[in-house]
């Protein structure tokens, strides 16, 4: 606990500006091709990187559609 009293002022910027980036993009993203835009959206605001990386592999590759029996995309 100790060590999140040191971090400085402009390292917490730079987090916090990264998960508001990172859901903000999620989100419209994920509403742009109606796949659940608020999970991804509440998701990228609390862990960087893992929620984007699930996001293009599951979403933007288009496996998620195929197995949610959407056919593929060709």
């Amino acid at each position: 606990m100790e060590e999140l009293k040191v971090l400085p002022l402009w390292l917490w910027v730079v987090i916090i500006t990264t998960l508001i980036a990172q859901s903000t993009w999620l989100f419209i993203d994920a509403r742009k091709r109606d796949s659940m835009p608020w999970l991804w959206g509440i998701w990228g605001l609390i862990q960087f990187p893992m929620p984007l990386v699930f996001y293009l592999v599951f979403v933007r590759s288009g496996w998620f559609s195929r197995r949610r029996g959407k056919g593929n995309r060709q």
